[in-house]
């Protein structure tokens, strides 16, 4: 009888044990979020020139020769040749409606040729934006402001994040009578993606205001919780 009971203690300990050590320990987790704010030094400008003409050459032609004359007056203003990129070439037939009822005909070709022109010196953006269009540039599609080395900002947006999630959960902590213990887990999901916050002054010429981008990082945080002692 002895050594049957001292068979079933073992037994009955090695089944026990697991179900104990699944207990997982108290946690939270917070998401926290963290935005800096800060004037641009770049901008990124998309602009180009729409010619036609009778034929595709010679639509092709124009708008390569005034285009030489924009390219020309931006290196002239100080826009290095890295920050000249074609970003748009198109060659289109333009039809005509025949009111006889006849097949339509082509009447014409548009050439369009596009550029995508980062300026560093936003205090000049105003005058190279108006020198462009005086020498041919006469399409423009949208500027977009940017900073030229977002690290050091993105990651002042992470230390932010970071303060927000600890702030937020030792509140609720406090809150339900315990204290944060370890950090058992950290993940990230941020980007530079620059947003406008508000208008600060215009440049030059052509009206054109900076104001101000805002970069977010977003950091989620899960603590052990601890009782009180």
């Amino acid at each position: 009888m002895r050594a049957y009971n001292s068979l079933i203690l073992p037994l009955f300990m090695a089944f026990a044990a697991p179900s104990a050590a699944q207990t997982p320990p108290a946690q939270i987790t917070i998401t926290g979020i963290g935005e800096i704010a800060a004037a641009p030094d770049m901008a990124t400008v998309t602009l180009g020139v729409t010619t036609t003409a009778k034929t595709a050459r010679a639509a092709m032609a124009d708008n390569a020769s005034q285009l030489i004359e924009v390219l020309t007056t931006l290196k002239s203003a100080g826009v290095a040749p890295r920050d000249l990129q074609t970003s748009g070439l198109s060659l289109q037939p333009n039809w005509t409606n025949n009111p006889n009822g006849d097949a339509n005909s082509i009447d014409g070709y548009t050439a369009v040729n596009q550029l995508s022109v980062r300026v560093r010196d936003l205090a000049a953006l105003g005058a190279t934006l108006d020198a462009a269009i005086g020498e041919g540039a006469n399409t423009l599609n949208g500027i977009e402001f940017g900073m030229s080395a977002p690290a050091p900002l993105l990651d002042s947006a992470r230390k932010a994040a970071v303060f927000d999630a600890r702030h937020r959960a030792e509140i609720l902590a406090i809150a339900a009578g315990v204290t944060l213990g370890p950090v058992l887990l950290i993940s990230e999901a941020s980007g530079y993606d620059p947003q406008p916050k508000f208008v600060r002054a215009a440049m030059a010429s052509v009206p054109v205001e900076g104001g101000e981008i805002s970069v977010s990082a977003s950091v989620t945080i899960t603590w052990q919780l601890l009782a009180p002692n």
